[in-house]
C-alpha cells in the first residue's frame, strides 16, 4: 500500500554503480516491502522520479529524520 512521506535533508540514491543522486526535499510516496522501499517524487514539473531503496538504508534515513512518513 502506498503511503505519504516527506524528505527533510540530504537523501540520496545510487543508480547502479553511478554517482549518488539527491532526492529533492518535499513530499514523496513510499511503498514498503519486506526488504526494500520504493520512493516516488516529482523531480520537476511533470517529471516523476522513483527508486527502490534497501530497507536498512530507508530505516537509517527515517531514524535520522531525513524521511518522515505521514502518521
Amino acid at each position: 500500500m502506498k503511503r505519504k512521506a516527506t524528505i527533510h535533508g540530504n537523501v540520496t540514491f545510487t543508480p547502479g554503480d553511478g554517482v549518488p543522486i539527491v532526492i529533492p526535499e518535499g513530499p514523496i510516496e513510499i511503498e514498503e516491502t519486506e526488504d526494500s522501499v520504493i520512493l516516488g517524487w516529482e523531480q520537476a514539473q511533470g517529471v516523476v522520479g522513483s527508486t527502490a531503496m534497501p530497507r536498512i538504508q530507508y530505516d537509517q534515513y527515517v531514524e535520522a529524520g531525513h524521511i518522515r512518513p505521514a502518521e
